[in-house]
């Protein structure tokens, strides 16, 4: 218990901390610090007073040390991120210009509605930015309850486009259910994994099993295999960094393993998916055996490429209405390259990979495991799209919808990457003023 001294000195200290969030943490480490002096004075024979009196007179001036506290405590932005955010933002106005096939509204409406849903994004950070992500920490069941919902709105009322029933349709806009339901699942393992260790028991281990599996099945119903990736590396990631222990890491890893075994031959023999993932495997493989269907895109993309030069053929081409479709959203990339040439395509894959850095290299800068796991998951949430997308391109991956983070047109797609991005800017605010949750080690 602190002394009437200790503490009439924290409040001198305290009050030059403009950060309220942060006293508390300040107070316990000067409190600590007080308390050892304090002891070591007694041990050479000064009496409990006269020590606490040394103790505080050997820490120095209680307003100047305030001072320096409120300097490294006061909330931080990454301006990085912002940069490279507004970088993308332009760059996704590019695809967009000579318009969009199929799309008989004229460009300046196309460009309009691609500034509304940006504007609309800057308010998500905004708004995610300022809110104290801590105060989710125990919201997990109520964040993958809204993804099940999600899903069964779908099955009820949302509506199909080619082939997918995925979209909600809202008033003025239409929403793609399943990245909004990605982004609640993510935050739900993001508590789960922050206290993971509490499910030790194999009732509670079979409960997380189901927890992980139940969201898949339900992308490939839909289907959205792509947000079912997106989903399974974003946990994978998040796993990897939760500082499970150790057995229940190898339970946990087994087990899903075995299940994760048993769902891809249940899908793979399926009669409904067995013809379709024959056909895209086979045209990945070789998409030259069947040039003018299947293997038609790859080709396609390929000679794009090849065309394309160090400078490009210009914006105002008609490659898009011509060969190359959805070049305004799936394959934004290889369009940019052949309108803009190696040297830019090379350029965005740079910038692309110091964002994805950056992200990364945040996550270790806080000491609370709930925003660590935020951050790793929110940059896995970009990396697998953008390398996907990327290397599909050149035809490493199979072709499949994936959008370019930030700078592929849609509207829904922006607002889940700005929220996503929102949160890791939030972590990182916040890092130097919430208290430590990550011990050095972890008792196996």
């Amino acid at each position: 218990m602190s002394s009437p001294k200790f503490e009439e000195f924290l409040s001198k200290v305290t009050s030059k901390v403009k950060s309220t969030e942060a006293h508390n943490r300040i107070k316990k480490e000067l409190t600590h610090h007080l308390q050892e002096l304090s002891q070591s004075y007694k041990k050479r024979g000064f009496s409990e007073e006269d020590s606490d009196e040394k103790a505080i007179q050997e820490m120095g001036n209680p307003f100047i040390i305030g001072e320096k506290l409120n300097h490294l405590h006061k909330p931080k932005m990454d301006w990085i991120l912002i940069v490279l955010f507004v970088i993308f933002t332009s760059i996704s106005f590019l695809p967009l210009v000579g318009g969009i096939p199929g799309i008989s509204s004229s460009i300046t409406h196309i460009m309009g509605r691609q500034a509304i849903w940006y504007s609309l994004a800057a308010l998500v950070i905004i708004g995610f930015l300022f809110f104290n992500y801590q105060k989710s920490k125990n919201w997990w069941m109520h964040f993958y309850a809204i993804g099940l919902f999600i899903h069964v709105y779908l099955y009820l009322f949302g509506y199909t486009v080619n082939g997918a029933k995925r979209w909600i349709s809202l008033p003025g806009l239409t929403v793609d259910g399943t990245i909004l339901s990605l982004f609640f699942f993510f935050l739900a393992w993001a508590g789960i994994f922050n206290k993971i260790n509490e499910f030790r028991s194999w009732k509670k281990q079979g409960f997380l099993l189901v927890l992980f599996w139940i969201p898949i099945l339900l992308y490939m119903i839909v289907p959205n295999f792509m947000v079912g990736v997106i989903y399974f590396f974003c946990l994978l990631g998040m796993f990897t960094f939760a500082r499970v222990h150790k057995k229940l890491a190898i339970n946990l890893v087994v087990s899903n393993l075995v299940a994760g075994i048993i769902f891809i031959i249940m899908i793979i023999t399926t009669t409904s998916h067995q013809s379709y993932f024959l056909t895209r495997l086979s045209t990945f493989i070789n998409p030259n055996a069947d040039p003018n269907g299947a293997g038609y895109m790859y080709m396609v993309v390929r000679n794009v490429l090849a065309e394309a030069g160090w400078f490009g053929n210009g914006l105002n081409n008609d490659l898009k209405f011509q060969l190359l479709p959805e070049s305004h959203t799936d394959f934004a990339f290889p369009f940019l390259v052949y309108s803009l040439g190696w040297t830019f395509g090379i350029g965005l894959c740079l910038v692309l990979l110091i964002f994805i850095l950056r992200i990364s290299k945040n996550a270790f800068k806080t000491k609370d495991l709930y925003g660590r796991l935020i951050v790793i998951g929110g940059a896995v949430l970009f990396a697998v799209p953008t390398t996907w997308n990327i290397l599909m391109a050149f035809g490493i991956v199979p072709i499949m919808e994936v959008s370019l983070p930030f700078i592929s047109y849609g509207g829904s797609a922006i607002l889940f990457y700005a929220a996503v991005l929102g949160f890791i800017l939030n972590v990182y605010r916040r890092k130097d003023i919430v208290e430590p949750t990550i011990a050095d080690d972890i008792n196996i």
